[in-house]
C-alpha cells in the first residue's frame, strides 16, 4: 500500500475545510474501499482517544468506493483552539475475522488561526 501519505493543513478557525483522500496501492492503483468504514479524527496528541481533546469531524467514503471526503466544519471549530496545533488522522477500518483490518491512510498536523474580519 502507498500509505499514509501526510498532509499539513492551516485552519481558520469557524470556517469549512473540505478535502478529499484517494488512498491508492503501491502500485499507483485506487484502493477498493468497499465495506470499509472511515473515521477522521484529530486532538492535541496523538492516541489520544477517550481524553476530552479528541474529536471526530466529518467523514464519508464515495459512492464509488475509491475516495475520502473530510471536513472540518463550523461545528468542529468548538474543539479547536486558535494558537495550538493538533494531531489528526483519517483510518479506515473493515471488520474481518479474526480482527478488524485497520489503515492509517492519512495523518498531520492542523495549525488553528483565528477567523479573520476585515474592518473598513
Amino acid at each position: 500500500m502507498a500509505f499514509p501519505g501526510t498532509y499539513n493543513i492551516s485552519y481558520y478557525k469557524g470556517d469549512t475545510l473540505e478535502f478529499v483522500v484517494y488512498p491508492k496501492l503501491a502500485d499507483g492503483s485506487a484502493y477498493d474501499l468497499t465495506d470499509y468504514t472511515v473515521k477522521f479524527s484529530f486532538s492535541t496528541a496523538r492516541g489520544s482517544a477517550g481524553t476530552s481533546n479528541y474529536h471526530e469531524a466529518y467523514a464519508i467514503i464515495s459512492s464509488a468506493k475509491d475516495s475520502i471526503k473530510c471536513a472540518i466544519r463550523p461545528a468542529d471549530a468548538t474543539y479547536l483552539t486558535a494558537g495550538t496545533t493538533y494531531v489528526y488522522d483519517v483510518e479506515i477500518t473493515k471488520s474481518s475475522t479474526p480482527y478488524s483490518l485497520v489503515h492509517t491512510v492519512l495523518t498531520g498536523n492542523i495549525s488553528v488561526t483565528d477567523q479573520v474580519s476585515v474592518t473598513a
